[in-house]
């Protein structure tokens, strides 16, 4: 089976992660605060490391103070961490549509949803191709809310010439293998605010605070620290960090063969008939994540049924999140987002990978163009 996506691995990553293993340090050392300087250079901002990309939004949410009677702003077409990480904190999330071209959260939409009780406006940078952070800063700023970005897609992107670190008050990325870049399981937080990052670093480690400016009680000896809110346990391991510096090294040759594949996709199957290709805007620099197709006419289930079978591995993203039980339980109804809906239907992701060959892409196309036709 052709994976839709799938991690590159090379032999200086295998150096650097044996490396690592050989270490005084296997987790909270000084590889995860290389790591963290890396991507700073990549996101624009600095940024907090964190275990996966669901911790990162949990962490973000947490650091812009959501709470019980909070209300979060966000897309239905997105992988449900992107909501449930704000529910689990007593918000209530609600869901404004997406664009018709980009899939990426509408800011006339968002405008239209956002009360005196947001918290937080949270876009998602669709398939690698970032939202339009310029509009939503405006709708987040007069509802007086946070923005926030989900760039699990688009780590590498920019967005009229700036990364998409510096977008949002907080920018979340994931580290899953079928990422842009892996570091096995990982996540991070990127903020342009000091003292989000500061409350972000201090929730990715159980609350704990050792900075003598801050303790209660200053006298009881260097071993001591306070927990003034409560954290969780979000420590990225010095291994997995390791990973990730290494694979950064190699982002923008990711980049560029993501770019060839994509403009690829789009020469080959130009004008085939019940087949709508992803959208492009002139504004953005995108490392493209996905190649998400629209199958038309009512055939998505037959052409995802039959690309399987012939060994293809066609991905859905995504499933609208307030489809999910959990939500339905919680009074969410279809209906709600109607051009998140329309495009549910239709989507369908092909395989792209920086260690896709172009004969495998060929064969990707010639199947696609075969059951389209047939």
């Amino acid at each position: 089976m052709l994976p839709y996506g799938r991690q590159s691995i090379d032999g200086s990553d295998v150096e650097a992660v044996v490396a690592a293993l050989g270490s005084d340090w296997l987790t909270t050392g000084p590889r995860v605060a290389d790591f963290e300087a890396d991507l700073e250079q990549v996101a624009g901002a600095p940024c907090v490391t964190v275990t996966n990309g669901t911790t990162a939004l949990h962490a973000a949410y947490a650091a812009a103070g959501v709470t019980i009677g909070d209300e979060v702003v966000t897309t239905p077409m997105t992988f449900v961490a992107t909501a449930s990480s704000a529910a689990m904190l007593g918000a209530k999330v609600v869901f404004a549509d997406v664009e018709q071209d980009t899939a990426n959260l509408d800011p006339a939409a968002a405008e239209a949803a956002v009360t005196s009780r947001t918290r937080v406006v949270a876009a998602v940078d669709y398939a690698g191709v970032p939202a339009d952070y310029d509009r939503l800063r405006k709708v987040s700023e007069s509802a007086g809310a946070l923005l926030l970005g989900d760039a699990a897609h688009s780590i590498g992107s920019t967005w009229r010439g700036r990364p998409v670190g510096t977008l949002a008050d907080l920018t979340t990325f994931s580290f899953f293998p079928t990422k842009n870049l892996t570091t096995g399981e990982g996540g991070a937080v990127a903020s342009t605010r000091p003292e989000l990052v500061e409350r972000l670093r201090t929730f990715r480690t159980v609350g704990v605070t050792r900075d003598p400016a801050k303790l209660r009680r200053t006298d009881e000896g260097g071993w001591f620290y306070e927990v003034h809110e409560f954290g969780l346990n979000y420590r990225l391991p010095d291994v997995l960090a390791a990973l990730g510096s290494a694979q950064l090294r190699r982002l923008g040759r990711f980049k560029a063969r993501r770019a060839y594949l994509s403009a690829r996709y789009d020469e080959l199957l130009a004008g085939v008939p019940g087949l709508r290709l992803p959208a492009q805007r002139a504004e953005a620099d995108p490392m493209r994540h996905l190649y998400p197709v629209r199958i038309l006419d009512g055939r998505r289930r037959e052409v995802y049924d039959r690309l399987r079978a012939a060994g293809i591995g066609v991905q859905i993203n995504y499933i609208p999140v307030y489809w999910h039980p959990v939500f339905e339980d919680l009074g969410y109804r279809r209906g709600m987002c109607p051009v998140a809906e329309s495009f549910y239907a239709e989507q369908l992701s092909l395989p792209l990978f920086a260690d896709l060959s172009d004969t495998d892409q060929d064969r990707v196309v010639e199947t696609l163009r075969g059951v389209l036709g047939s």
